[in-house]
């Protein structure tokens, strides 16, 4: 299945009902705790239930909804691209839309609800049947499925496999199934272990956080190896195989034990009566001490905990990947979404801009999607504009929102880093100023500013002073850098300049 939109309501600084659209490259850009990592987190707590990097608390309820005694959360995503047949009971195929599991834009839609940040209450919203005579199917038991046929002389090839009677039931009154766009609550009665198994065919959820350890104490850091042999101990084939190697080896400790003391009993029968071998039992046996000694080193056997931060993180982050790919395999989960906070951190910008380029590769792999946080420009401009969502708050409503035109008539990069990360540019403000070029209203943007005085160069070396308001002063500087008659311009002049071309091409629209 594909994540297609994520709606979240009362859940931290998301107060209000907001949907986000998602596909298979999204990088969520926006100011320091607007709320980029919250949703990643809710994807978090919605997929793992608590078992993965986030569980959910009383804390994680909106402050404002809880002063109004509003203490439901709610984390609801839609999917598409779902599986032609799913097994919801038994071993019979079925179908999400013959079991009318689909919503009326024929996607899958789940619903997670959280009292007081407690557990989870799960629905299905669906286009369902909602006549009395053929209604809550899927909560029914099988006897009465086979009763309901029964009285009403219904046709059914096979009378003990729910989903046959479900399908004989609503197409004996397809004239008037009465669909309704409703929830379905499948923590309840049958519906129960149609979620445990349909849970099986949600993608695999992993986040890599901004802030994960990576200390020299840290032992993933020690080394991704060292992490890996616990998991590979944990395994139960291994488990069994290394049972075996220990009863082995415990044969022939005692048999070494059994002839020793035999040889003793030949000389002091009374001290060899007072002795007994004692082996450790399998259990106990310290296996992952075994291979303490595996690692990953350099080509001059610097160890990973010895390396700059910078490659640390970069190789934790490739260790995150490979366990997150080792656990679909064993899951036989058919996708995966890799949700990483800002990749870009202890990247200097080469290993940014070659970070980003290798998980937009990833993210054109089958089945698989990207989620990304990032205060990077770097990585911003390295993205298509439908791989960018924009967190805002306008007249106190947040908003996570599609890049599209803002002050300039169609999207852009340098606008977006200027929004997110107040990024100021020079590669900005000549968008700005060839924009007011290009529409002729460079002129009357001029009329009534402030003059300083600029000294141009002459071909023959000389100067010549002209008068020139900021926005042009700092435009002739960064286009003839080899003038160096004028003081140059600082950061404070070229953020007011671009604020007041922003100011007045806002005007304008």
């Amino acid at each position: 299945m594909r994540l297609q939109t994520i709606k979240i309501k009362n859940f931290r600084s998301y107060q209000e009902p907001i949907e986000i659209s998602v596909g298979n490259l999204t990088t969520f850009v926006g100011k320091n705790d607007i709320g980029k990592s919250t949703i990643l987190e809710a994807l978090d707590i919605f997929f793992n239930k608590g078992k993965g990097a986030i569980k959910m608390d009383k804390d994680d309820v909106n402050k404002t909804c809880l002063s109004n005694q509003d203490k439901i959360t709610e984390i609801s995503l839609t999917f598409d691209q779902f599986p032609n047949s799913i097994v919801i009971d038994s071993t019979h195929e079925t179908s999400l839309e013959s079991e009318y599991l689909l919503n009326l834009n024929g996607h899958l839609e789940i619903i997670k609800r959280y009292t007081n940040g407690g557990g989870e209450k799960v629905f299905i919203k669906a286009n369902h049947p909602t006549n009395e005579n053929c209604s809550e199917l899927l909560l029914k038991p099988q006897k009465k499925l086979q009763k309901k046929i029964v009285d009403n002389e219904i046709e059914c090839e096979n009378r003990n496999i729910n989903a046959v009677m479900r399908t004989a039931i609503w197409s004996h009154y397809s004239d008037n199934l009465e669909q309704e766009e409703i929830e379905i609550d499948v923590t309840k009665g049958e519906t129960k272990s149609i979620w445990d198994k349909l849970e099986n065919y949600l993608p695999l959820y992993t986040l890599f956080q901004s802030d994960r350890k990576n200390s020299d104490g840290d032992n993933e850091v020690q080394d991704p190896l060292n992490e890996a042999v616990k998991q590979i101990m944990n395994d139960n084939q291994i488990q069994e195989t290394l049972a075996g190697v220990a009863e082995l080896v415990e044969g022939k400790l005692q048999e070494v034990a059994d002839l020793t003391l035999d040889k003793l009993r030949e000389m002091n029968s009374q001290i060899a009566d007072s002795l007994n071998p004692v082996i450790p039992s399998s259990d106990s046996l310290k296996w992952n001490d075994v291979f303490k000694k595996v690692s990953i080193t350099g080509d001059d056997d610097i160890p990973i905990n010895k390396r700059g931060s910078g490659v640390k993180r970069l190789i934790l982050l490739n260790f995150f990947r490979a366990e997150a790919d080792r656990r679909r395999r064993e899951r036989n989960v058919p996708s995966v979404i890799y949700a990483i906070e800002e990749p870009e951190t202890s990247q200097h910008t080469a290993h940014q801009k070659l970070l980003i380029e290798a998980l937009i590769n990833l993210s054109n792999a089958d089945k698989t999607q990207i989620l990304l946080t990032t205060h990077s420009p770097v990585i911003v401009k390295k993205m298509t504009f439908d791989q960018l969502r924009l967190i805002q708050i306008g007249d106190g409503v947040k908003s996570v929102n599609s890049v599209s035109p803002g002050q300039l008539p169609y999207p852009s990069l340098n606008e977006v880093n200027y929004i997110a990360f107040e990024e100021i540019s020079e590669e900005y403000h000549n968008e700005l100023y060839g924009f007011l070029e290009s529409e002729g209203l460079i002129n009357e943007f001029k009329a009534g500013k402030k003059c300083i005085p600029y000294k141009r160069l002459k071909q023959d070396g000389s100067t010549v002073t002209d008068q020139k308001i900021l926005t042009e002063y700092i435009r002739h500087q960064i286009h003839h850098p080899e003038n160096n008659h004028n003081e140059r311009f600082d950061e404070n002049q070229l953020s007011e300049s671009i604020r007041l071309m922003r100011t007045f091409i806002d005007n304008q629209n």
